[in-house]
């Protein structure tokens, strides 16, 4: 595409529904005020767990965001969250849902979705019973007829359809007409921020002009808390859960496990004013890569982070000094925030430790698949409020990550431009950059 001929893509309405909150008022209030969202585990039995606590979606009620809660009613929570989600964003950008013949100037033939999705949990209940009752004691072996006969009994086929990672798409699809290209992806804790910058590709390239683009995400069950016990990448503090996360520290343990859904409505400039909706920020890069390592490590010398980390700063058009924060992903692990604050400071060289960087995951915990995107709402508030949410729970800095942090408490800065960073299991790296809105 000739650069002089690239679509101007911005973001015209942001929703969310997460542990600060089930929309974006109350989210930002809450980081602001230094809040946090994490408690008891109370979705599961966790008592034996590990890991008793998380940071869990509270008083969410899908009913009130849908004319149509019958068609949403079998979604997994996440695909309930979602509807949440994108009924505040879509109302924000002036966009119509539930209506059969739209007046809001989309053709929504041109209207695509593409969110960072995870996949269901699955019917547990029902699934443990069966195993629990297929059990033979005597032999000592699983009585596979008895086994089927429960499964069969109990298990419902719609629960295994909303196990897909496809399906809060096809749930954002029903409800706001979308009939454009859609897209899911499932890249772990960088999906969200993935979907935004492949959105935003889309309608560079002029596939579509508005796209519902964000994610959505809950692994808050016994097998998802399980594994990530077992890879030891969720703290352990159950006498703390409120000071459990927390990034860059000498005395991290592992992030706290969060769910919901966020997203962000991109759209043409020509598209937003024709119109008249109102242009909260401007998108201006993207960068992905893959570390092409170890499926559960980063690269030791951070190279497929500070490869994307360029790769978007080229796409903007943009030095390393142009950018005035960096939302990091900030898991509060031993490896992540070593190898993220390496790759800071090779892409940010002297202007590294000028930079402020923070992570909300110390009061929001880790949405997973939904976690960019949440964290680009927060850059979009940071921008519009010029106010730097902080990284909490910093009262023992590691000696050895030494950069601005921004601890313990929010931050007034001039924020023009902004770098969101996400990585993922399995060596995925993607980063978006956006920009206060200028006409």
């Amino acid at each position: 595409m000739n650069e002089k001929t690239k679509k101007r893509i911005v973001i015209t309405g942001i929703g969310i529904v997460c542990p600060l909150g089930n929309d974006v008022k109350t989210m930002w209030d809450n980081i602001l005020n230094c809040r946090n969202g994490m408690a008891a585990t109370t979705i599961f039995d966790a008592s034996t767990y590990p890991t008793k606590f998380c940071a869990e979606v509270k008083n969410f009620d899908v009913t009130k965001c849908t004319k149509n809660p019958e068609l949403h009613k079998n979604g997994n929570r996440h695909s309930k969250f979602v509807i949440g989600a994108v009924a505040e964003a879509c109302k924000q950008a002036k966009i119509e849902v539930e209506t059969e013949i739209p007046k809001d100037g989309i053709d929504r033939r041109r209207m695509g979705i593409y969110l960072g999705a995870g996949e269901g949990s699955v019917d547990n209940e029902n699934f443990f019973n069966a195993i629990v009752q297929g059990w033979d004691d005597a032999k000592a072996q699983m009585n596979w007829q008895k086994w089927a006969d429960v499964a069969f009994g109990g298990m419902q086929p719609y629960r295994e359809l909303e196990q897909e990672p496809n399906m809060p798409a096809a749930h954002v699809s029903m409800f706001t007409g979308a009939r454009g290209p859609v897209r899911s992806c499932l890249t772990a804790c960088a999906a969200s921020t993935q979907a935004v910058g492949e959105a935003f590709k889309m309608l560079q390239a002029g596939q579509a002009d508005v796209m519902i683009a964000g994610g959505a995400h809950c692994m808050i069950h016994p097998l998802g808390v399980m594994g990530f016990n077992r890879l030891t990448a969720l703290s352990t503090r159950n006498d703390s859960p409120a000071t459990a996360s927390r990034p860059f520290t000498a005395s991290r343990d592992g992030f706290v496990i969060g769910e919901g859904a966020a997203i962000v409505i991109l759209e043409t400039l020509e598209s937003a004013k024709k119109r008249g909706a109102g242009v909260l920020a401007e998108v201006l890069g993207y960068g992905s890569s893959s570390d092409a390592f170890r499926v559960t490590d980063m690269h030791e010398e951070a190279r497929g982070a500070v490869q994307a980390m360029e790769a978007a700063l080229k796409d903007a058009k943009l030095s390393y000094k142009d950018i005035d924060y960096v939302s990091t992903h900030g898991t509060s692990t031993s490896e992540n925030d070593s190898i993220e604050t390496l790759a800071l400071k090779k892409v940010f060289k002297e202007e590294a430790k000028n930079t402020p960087v923070s992570s909300i995951k110390s009061m929001m915990g880790h949405l997973i698949g939904a976690a960019g995107a949440a964290e680009i709402i927060s850059c979009i508030l940071a921008i519009r409020d010029g106010i730097l949410p902080p990284t909490m729970n910093l009262n023992d800095p590691d000696p050895s990550l030494d950069l601005d942090y921004v601890p313990n408490k929010p931050r007034k800065a001039d924020i023009d431009v902004v770098m969101k960073e996400s990585f993922g299991f399995g060596g995925q790296n993607n980063v978006v950059i956006i920009r206060k809105y200028k006409n």
